[in-house]
């Protein structure tokens, strides 16, 4: 009986071409693959176009609004940093014993004293000396001309500052230029009215930030991570003691060369002493360089009137410059951050372009915190990395 199953092993050959041929056959022609987002969007540039164009309206929308707001937006910031500047006070009476509202009572309240005295005592016979300042300028031009001291320098000098002052003339003689004038004592005394209802607002706003300062510093602890509350506290104490010592010691300087100026001017016999006291006040506002600005001003305006009392005035101040410098800037400023010069006049141009002499006055806390945060937070970081 013979065998009839096959014992050969299988053919791998044949089984691979019995695979391929029972698989399915792929189609001639593929399904195209979908593209890229990138080149989806360039080849519908009208809906690239209709959602850019919306993107466009919509900034000018919110900058428009922004725009609206802006002077509220000024408010706060001021409130704010005045806030912070008067801060430092009531801590002081708070350390004394003093609950924080009777401090902040005691506060405002010698500011609206402040205010009041500014109002009766100084703003009268300032505003008073400006009107007599103008109507003197065409007498001490005369006079300056005609003067010795004048007659002594070079001939090209003299034309040249006589070219000068006759166009000067000239140009407050033309009937447009008295219009303009007119114009701009119109806007003066709108702008005026604007500065008090403002001050009003920010009053109001101050008084408010004074009281709830605190939690208004804790409310910006709580959106940290528990485990960076304790350095953002560290942090903001340090730079709101900041702002708040660069503030107020602003103004008590400015304050001390105020009344230096005023008592300078009655003891050389300088006519304009209330007016260019308050001119020294604000021009020493800027830190740094105001007094310096405020030396040439005064020195030059105090020429007009003899070159004695304009040399005396120029080293009496001088000398105070160098006081102030050593001796009573460091005492004020003993809790602001230092500053190098190039930032500090880079701040003060950039603040007055933007917010006037309010913005040259917050320019120097606004530096000084900036300055902080990096020392504080970014340089630390860095140092880590090796």
């Amino acid at each position: 009986m013979s065998d009839t199953s096959d014992d050969s092993p299988p053919d791998p050959a044949g089984t691979e071409q019995a695979t391929v041929a029972a698989a399915p056959e792929e189609p001639a022609s593929a399904e195209p693959r979908p593209r890229l987002g990138i080149l989806a969007a360039i080849e519908r540039p009208l809906a690239i176009a209709f959602v850019g164009t919306l993107g466009v309206l919509a900034a000018l929308l919110i900058g428009s609004a922004i725009g609206s707001i802006t002077s509220i937006l000024v408010y706060i910031v001021l409130a704010l940093f005045v806030a912070l500047g008067l801060d430092p006070i009531v801590q002081v009476l708070q350390r004394r014993g003093l609950k924080r509202g009777a401090g902040i009572g005691i506060v405002f309240g010698v500011f609206a004293l402040l205010v009041a005295c500014f109002l009766i005592f100084v703003l009268p016979p300032v505003l008073a000396q400006v009107g007599q300042f103008i109507a003197s300028i065409p007498q001490a031009i005369s006079d300056t001309v005609q003067s010795a001291w004048f007659l002594a320098l070079p001939a090209d000098f003299q034309a040249a500052v006589t070219s000068a002052l006759d166009q000067a003339s000239h140009a407050l003689g033309n009937p447009q230029a008295i219009a303009a004038i007119s114009g701009g004592v119109l806007a003066v005394g709108i702008g005026v009215a604007s500065a008090i209802s403002a001050g009003f607002i920010i009053v109001a706003l101050t008084l408010y930030f004074l009281a709830s300062l605190t939690g208004m510093k804790e409310a910006l602890y709580s959106l940290a991570p528990a485990r960076a509350r304790p350095q953002l506290a560290h942090l903001t104490e340090r730079v709101t003691k900041s702002v708040g010592s660069s503030l107020l010691g602003s103004v008590i300087l400015s304050a001390i060369n105020a009344a230096i100026v005023f008592l300078l001017h009655l003891f050389i016999g300088l006519p304009f002493p209330a007016l260019m006291a308050v001119i020294a006040f604000v021009i020493t506002l800027i830190p740094l360089f105001g007094s310096v600005i405020f030396l040439f001003i005064g020195s030059i305006v105090a020429l007009f009137t003899s070159p004695t009392q304009a040399l005396i005035f120029a080293v009496c101040y001088l000398i105070y410059i160098q006081l102030e410098s050593y001796v009573v800037s460091p005492r004020v400023m003993n809790r602001a951050i230092a500053i190098p010069a190039a930032l500090v006049l880079i701040g003060a141009m950039i603040g007055g372009a933007l917010m006037g002499i309010m913005g040259v006055l917050v320019a120097l806390p606004v530096m000084a915190s900036i300055l902080l945060i990096i020392r504080e937070v970014i340089v630390p970081k860095q140092d880590l990395k090796v």
